[in-house]
């Protein structure tokens, strides 16, 4: 059976049982009322105009400081811009053909032309002299279409905060123009928009959108003439934001290593603008900095680039190095993280990325996935065990069935009981009941690390336990596991019931199977040989698919360790060895 197959959509509600909770998630149904409220009266606000009149304001004639950008763009994405084709989500569309105002971008598309993020990779591959054309005749064609124009499309807050980020960042390309009627108008804009984020940034949606508004008050208090007076707004703005997204561990609250990467390039450009405007910047930012840099390293493979959680992917190793040096934090990966939720098992060349969290409320992430327990694993920069994977921020990259079918149990490292997903996946695309406790140990002795973990999201329906163990020998030559069903609640199924323990297997991985049907050899193209053993199921191969860091689907494979469990509960062991 297919992956596709396997996807159960429709799982009923589950039960929260008593336990040790790491993340409290019964209590949460998204966004309230009152919120939805809030938001809609925010964007009718936005078309009247009483709003364009809060916007007026001092024109600035300059800006009092460059940050520099500390991130370092893409200069193939660069050198394309120059031909006339912008890369976005392993697609290449026509500048010429672009239109700020065309309903009917993607998007995704859309949100990445309109935050000006592109300057970036502009200026990895151009001088100020020779890319100075192309940015400024972008910018005269979004003020033709939204310098009068305030609506969501384009005014959203976390664009407008970007948008200062990097018309900040890349003032020289987009003002070094003689035509003063255009510096003018680019300038008034930008404090126009910076007054918009002030009024607005505590509306933004709960998360990174909050936060990145916020980093934009205080850019523009930082940068733009007359600006001053709004910092100390912003930086208490951030900081309610930051302590509404954050774990005390620097993991966001919506577990997405994708998201993650984000905030370590903004909280760095965020202090180069403390920098370029001659200001201390304040400890609990720096902190914030190094919190999320050493949860971003937690969640990265022996490859250097991201594992695979929470409908992201691994994105690129160019991209999470550009990150990890510009924000220029010194610090380890974070091993034992509760909020967070990624347990890191590494040793030598081999390196372990456990889920050991429920997944996120829902007002924290939209398109979370029910992933607990699952793991990916590497070997030095060769994956071997993964999982299927996400688009990240490209979504409309993939068809819908198929987004949704990569959200489930089945498109994870896991175990899987009676092809039913481990928390609720409803059809309008949210997270039901399911997973709502998950109970974690963790041992380090000598090199060797073992973590164990449980969650309670099939109790209600077939009355068990899922508890998992991860050990890592010290040489990283051996990474063995048990995978235990144990009996829990009140509801007890009478007959056995059916389970698959899923291995999603990297693309570059072949697979050869035992006769007895209890291990196989995989060879990895171009790496080594790792063998697979297992006990108390049948072991065979069925197809699978990899999203791979440009959005792209690949072919795999998968090991599939199926059987029955009586209803008291069984355990099924498994080990990956290093050939010799």
């Amino acid at each position: 059976m297919s992956l596709l197959e396997r996807i159960d959509h429709s799982q009923g509600e589950q039960e929260i049982g008593e336990g040790k909770r790491l993340i409290r998630v019964g209590d949460d149904r998204g966004v309230s009322l009152s919120e939805r409220l809030a938001y809609r009266l925010h964007r009718l606000a936005w078309r009247t105009p009483f709003h364009a009149f809060r916007l007026r304001g001092r024109f600035p004639l300059k800006l009092l400081a460059v940050p520099k950008d500390p991130i370092a763009g893409d200069k193939a994405a660069g050198e394309a811009l120059l031909a006339g084709q912008m890369t976005f989500g392993g697609k290449s569309v026509p500048i010429a053909k672009l239109d700020f105002a065309d309903p009917t971008l993607a998007p995704d598309l859309s949100d990445h032309l309109q935050s000006f993020a592109w300057l970036r990779d502009l200026a990895a591959a151009a001088t100020r002299e020779r890319g100075a054309k192309l940015a400024q005749s972008m910018v005269r064609r979004w003020l033709d279409s939204y310098a009068d124009q305030v609506c969501e499309r384009a005014w959203r807050a976390d664009l407008w905060g970007r948008r200062i980020l990097f018309w900040a960042a890349y003032a020289p390309y987009i003002l070094s123009s003689n035509d003063l009627v255009y510096r003018s108008a680019v300038l008034n804009t930008l404090a126009r928009g910076a007054r918009h984020l002030e009024k607005g940034a505590d509306k933004a949606p709960a998360g990174l959108p909050r936060i990145t508004a916020w980093i934009g008050v205080i850019v523009s208090a930082l940068v733009v003439q007359g600006g001053s007076a709004r910092l100390g707004a912003g930086e208490r703005g951030l900081a309610r934001a930051l302590a509404g997204a954050m774990h005390e561990d620097g993991g966001l609250v919506s577990r997405s290593p994708v998201e993650q990467l984000e905030l370590v390039e903004l909280m760095s450009q965020l202090r180069a603008a403390y920098y370029a405007g001659r200001r201390d910047v304040p400890e609990a930012i720096v902190e914030a900095l190094e919190g999320s840099v050493s949860a971003l390293l937690s969640a990265t493979l022996g490859d250097e680039a991201l594992s695979s959680w929470q409908g992201g992917n691994m994105t690129s190793r160019r991209r999470v190095s550009a990150a990890l040096e510009g924000s220029a934090i010194d610090t380890r990966a974070l091993r034992q993280s509760r909020g967070w939720g990624y347990q890191r098992l590494a040793a030598r060349k081999s390196v372990a990325i456990f889920d050991a969290a429920p997944p996120p409320p829902g007002r924290a992430l939209s398109g979370g996935c029910a992933s607990t327990l699952a793991f990916e694993f590497s070997d030095g920069a060769d994956r071997i065990v993964v999982n299927c994977g996400g688009v990240g921020r490209d979504r409309t990259t993939l068809p819908p069935d198929l987004l949704q079918g990569l959200r489930t149990s089945a498109a994870h490292s896991t175990l899987i009981l009676d092809d039913r997903n481990s928390t609720a996946i409803h059809e309008d695309g949210s997270l039901g009941k399911g997973v709502s406790q998950v109970e974690l140990s963790r041992n380090d002795n000598a090199g060797a690390v073992t973590v164990e973990a449980s969650h309670d999201g099939y109790v209600r329906r077939l009355g068990l336990v899922h508890q998992r163990q991860l050990s890592l020998s010290a040489d990283g030559a051996e990474l063995t596991g048990e995978d235990r069903l144990l009996p829990q609640g009140r509801r007890r199924r009478r007959d056995p019931i059916p389970f698959a323990v899923r291995f999603h297997l990297a693309p570059a991985v072949e697979v050869t199977t035992t006769a007895d049907g209890q291990g196989a050899l995989l060879r990895i193209k171009g790496g080594g040989v790792w063998q697979f053993r297992c006990r108390g199921g049948r072991l065979g191969t069925e197809d699978s698919l990899w999203i791979d860091g440009e959005a792209r689907p690949h072919s795999s494979l998968q090991l599939v360790v199926s059987g029955e469990t009586p209803p008291d509960g069984m355990a099924i062991s498994w080990m990956f060895k290093r050939a010799k």
